[in-house]
């Protein structure tokens, strides 16, 4: 027992010169880099917070203006997206710069609307769901105010099986094709949305509606 209490002191007192040799010659290296290291969290966490914040001011300026549209103050509103645009943090920007384009439409200012989601659409910095959605919110304003071929040009890249927003693009380009007598370009369309069960039911609704208009009216062929 004597041995062992003699070992263990011997091995105590052996890692103490040890740590004590280890910090005569690194200590003050140690001591500097985790100075280091708590000022690079603190500042991270910092800075973090200060996004955070900014980030909180921009959603409540994004609910204000939201609030001003709603009321039917369409030029305070566009402003307020405007500056947000500008001034804004996080992911508030962008929803800024669509739904400004959106206020331009309610306005009547449908090539200015247009222009306004092709622009979010061709920004790379942009997440490319939100530029797929600035293309289909084009599309659907060139039903009304533009050619098939403006359509086509912006809902025709969203087809495609794996593109959650197919079913929308697809109604867009069938009421373009109609409006431009492609009425059996339209038909076909229009069934492949109606006979897909993966489709929104609305969206199959008014497939299924502009289906029977078309062969009702002995436009396809």
């Amino acid at each position: 027992m004597a041995d062992d209490n003699f070992i263990r002191e011997v091995n105590e007192e052996y890692r103490q010169d040890q740590a004590k040799a280890l910090f005569d010659r690194y200590g003050f290296w140690a001591i500097g880099i985790a100075i280091v290291v708590i000022l690079a969290v603190a500042g991270w966490r910092g800075y973090d917070y200060w996004q955070s914040k900014q980030a909180a001011s921009s959603g409540d300026a994004f609910s204000r203006a939201l609030t001003l549209a709603t009321d039917g103050k369409t030029d305070e509103a566009i402003k307020a997206f405007d500056d947000l645009e500008k001034n804004g943090h996080g992911v508030y920007p962008v929803l800024a710069r669509m739904r400004a384009a959106t206020g331009l439409a309610d306005k009547g200012d449908y090539k200015g609307a247009v222009a306004g989601f092709d622009e979010v659409a061709a920004d790379k910095s942009v997440p490319q769901s939100i530029r797929d959605i600035a293309s289909l919110r084009s599309a659907y304003l060139l039903v009304d105010h533009g050619s098939y071929a403006d359509v086509a040009k912006r809902a025709e890249a969203l087809t495609d099986d794996s593109n959650p927003l197919r079913f929308s693009a697809r109604e867009a380009l069938g009421l373009a094709a109609w409006k431009a007598g492609k009425n059996s370009d339209a038909l076909k369309l229009f069934d492949e949305i109606s006979g897909d069960q993966n489709a929104p039911a609305a969206i199959r609704q008014r497939a299924n509606l502009m289906a029977e208009l078309i062969r009702g009216s002995g436009g396809a062929k």
